[in-house]
Formats: C-alpha cells, structure tokens, sequence
C-alpha cells in the first residue's frame, strides 16, 4: 500500500516545506486540490455532502496546480504528484496539454493528472465553458489532448473540437496516468474505459460501500480488454484503519491511500514546522499510523 499526502487546506506558502517532509517521510505523493474560482453565492449543491455545502472555506488557498506543482517538484527528486482532482471541463484542451506536458517532461514524469467534470456550475461558466454536456466534452478533450502529447501532427475532428495540422512541442516523452474520479454510473465507465487509475469521492464512507464499484469497474475493464493494464486506486478513508483493515483494502484493489497528520481545521491553522515534524515522525514509525 502507498501512501498519499493532501495539500487540501494547507496554506500556499506552506507547499515546498511539506513537500520536502513528504519526501523525507517516505510518501509516494502529494495531492493538490483544484478550483479557480471560489463563488460566494451559488446555486450549486456539493453532491458528496448531505447537506450541499461547500467543502472548503472563502479564505482556504487554491493555487494554479501546474505552478504549485512544478514549485514543489523542484525542491524534491522522487516524490510524485497528483491533481486530486482537476476540474477538466472548466477549461480549453490546449492549455492543459501544454501546461501538464510540459511539467510532466520537466518534473521528470512525476505527475499523475487525476480529473473530474466538475459539479459547481457557476465556476465552469464563468471560465466561458458550458456545463451541459461536461462529461462528453472532457472525454473529448482527454482523446486530443492525450494526441497533443505525441509531438506529432495532429488531425482532430470531434463535437467540441476541430484541429487540422497542428503539434505541441516538446513531446511528453513519458507516461502521464490519467486518474479518472467520481462514482456515477457515467463516472465508472470512463474509469474503466480510459483511465489508468479511480478516485472514489470522499461520500465512499467505507470498504463495505467501496467494495461493490470496485467489482463494477474491475467487471467493465474485463469487457474491454483492459483488466490486464496496471490500475492505480485511490482512497480516502473517513475513519481509522487498523493492519487488517488496510490489508482488506489491498485484496479488494485499492493502490494508495490519502492520509495526512493532521486534521481538517489543523491543516489551516497549524504552524508548518508542526505539519512537517509530524510527517517526519509518521515515516520514522511507519505511515500507516497516519491512518491508525
């Protein structure tokens, strides 16, 4: 089992210095949250939460993931990064497999670009995208900008996107896993379709409710031919983990694990120095006691 940092809440300035403890700790990763915008006043429901309510506090940073990313990636060797998740639909093709190629390539292929289509409406309208039809148009841009990556020419021809004759340089030259997150039916079948990796939202509570989407994608990556390709997935465990638990978790397919030592309100208001000697001492006494 690996083990997954999240930057969710943590103030910006803080990223370079918990990114060099998380190396030092022995993580495999960190993960950034994404949203450009935060709207005061939305009419636009969480659908993780019962209650509908926002995840996150007006004040709470969302840096530009590939800038973080790359700030981080440069004061580490082999710690790896994931966007947990990026709001794909929220943008245009080009600029994403411009910024993510280039920081993959640069980052000596350390990113793993998790994505979903997004839920708060008046986010993805205001970066002048239509979220009606999200969940086509990502997969679209997926497919070009999956292309783009090549080098080479590129002739694309799809219902949001027109291209002729066109390259983006440099070329990736290395894998990036696409890690596709979400837990609707719709959301399942891209997993098992075109992804390399799963993130369950954070209202998949429990082994027990994690168990049946877990046969769901295993079954549909069967019937595509694809159950022989390596499959990252990744859980966000809502209550402690003992040994058996987690071993429980492994048989089941689960790959990496978020887990910080820290809570939900700490992650704002703890001092970094805190933040950081407490990811060295869960990699002096083993990870897992993150989660214990």
């Amino acid at each position: 089992m690996k083990f997954v940092g999240s930057l969710y809440r943590v103030p910006f300035d803080e990223h370079r210095a918990i990114a060099r403890a998380a190396e030092d700790a022995g993580l495999d990763a960190l993960a950034l949250a994404d949203h450009v915008l935060h709207v005061d006043e939305t009419r636009s429901r969480f659908p993780y939460a019962e209650d509908g309510a926002l995840p996150w506090q007006a004040e709470d940073d969302h840096p530009d993931v590939w800038v973080a990313t790359a700030m981080m990636a440069a004061v580490t060797r082999h710690l790896r990064f994931l966007t947990a998740v990026y709001v794909l639909p929220a943008r245009e093709p080009f600029g994403v497999a411009k910024a993510l190629g280039t920081l993959a390539r640069g980052s000596g292929h350390r990113v793993s670009f998790g994505f979903g289509i997004g839920w708060l409406r008046e986010e993805i309208e205001l970066m002048g995208q239509r979220f009606a039809g999200r969940g086509r148009r990502a997969e679209e841009m997926l497919d070009l900008i999956r292309r783009l990556w090549t080098g080479e020419r590129v002739d694309f021809a799809g219902e949001s996107y027109r291209v002729e004759g066109v390259r983006m340089r440099p070329p990736v030259g290395g894998p990036i896993p696409i890690v596709c997150a979400g837990a609707s039916d719709a959301a399942l079948e891209r997993a098992a379709r075109l992804g390399d990796g799963w993130i369950p939202p954070i209202s998949v509570a429990s082994p027990e409710a994690l168990e049946p989407l877990l046969q769901e994608i295993d079954a549909r990556r069967r019937e595509g031919g694809r159950s022989q390709r390596a499959f990252a997935v990744y859980y966000t465990p809502m209550a402690p983990l003992d040994g058996r638990e987690l071993a429980r978790l492994e048989r089941m397919g689960v790959t990496h694990v978020f887990a910080s030592p820290w809570g939900f309100e700490e992650a704002a208001s703890m001092p970094v120095e805190e933040k950081c000697a407490r990811l060295r001492e869960a990699g002096r006494r083993g990870l897992a006691s993150m989660v214990a």
